[in-house]
């Protein structure tokens, strides 16, 4: 069995998936415009059990797996979306990160307080040197969200992934610990 996982925040529980956890899953995840801009093009109850299935076994911080955390709000109980932690095979000391959020609860400082929640653990308490993330360039509100969380942007790949059909353009993100720790330390860009 997995080791168990669980975050806290103001108004927020991240905990490691559920099979009850199914149908909300396909629920915001089976929209057309959250998929818009993830790796599938649907999302329905096979999907979510299957991922459920593979997460159940994964060790959060073994290398080269992802481990999934569903949000869920404090207050009502309510799933609202999830984040993805890559704890990268090629250098330990650095992760991948992933968000998705359910059209209902955007706009409120949520995936904010998710990405905030998860570098605390990812840097606070496993001291991981590196986070990063790659964001579809079109994608202009998850950049928003990692550029408002902190991350600078340090590659514009130009057409480089064959992606949903057409040639597709990404952002890649990052943050040290150090400049989470002290957000004096980042290097000024121009």
């Amino acid at each position: 069995m997995a080791e168990s996982l669980a975050l806290r925040s103001a108004r927020l529980l991240l905990r490691r998936l559920r099979a009850e956890d199914a149908a909300a899953l396909v629920g915001y995840r089976g929209l057309p415009e959250v998929a818009r801009y993830q790796s599938w093009e649907a999302f329905g109850p096979e999907d979510a059990a299957r991922l459920i299935a593979k997460q159940v076994a994964i060790d959060p911080d073994t290398p080269g797996t992802w481990v999934q955390l569903v949000a869920v709000l404090a207050e009502s109980g309510e799933i609202i979306g999830d984040c993805g932690i890559h704890f990268r095979a090629d250098d330990p000391q650095q992760v991948e990160l992933g968000i998705t959020l359910a059209p209902a609860h955007q706009g409120r400082g949520l995936a904010t307080e998710i990405l905030n929640t998860v570098l605390g653990y990812v840097f606070g308490s496993l001291g991981k040197h590196r986070a990063m993330a790659v964001v579809d360039a079109d994608n202009h509100p998850a950049a928003a969200l990692f550029r408002r969380v902190g991350f600078r942007q340090e590659a514009h790949h130009v057409e480089h992934v064959w992606f949903k059909g057409a040639w597709g353009s990404e952002f890649v993100f990052a943050l040290l610990n150090r400049e989470w720790q002290d957000p004096l330390s980042s290097p000024q860009l121009p």
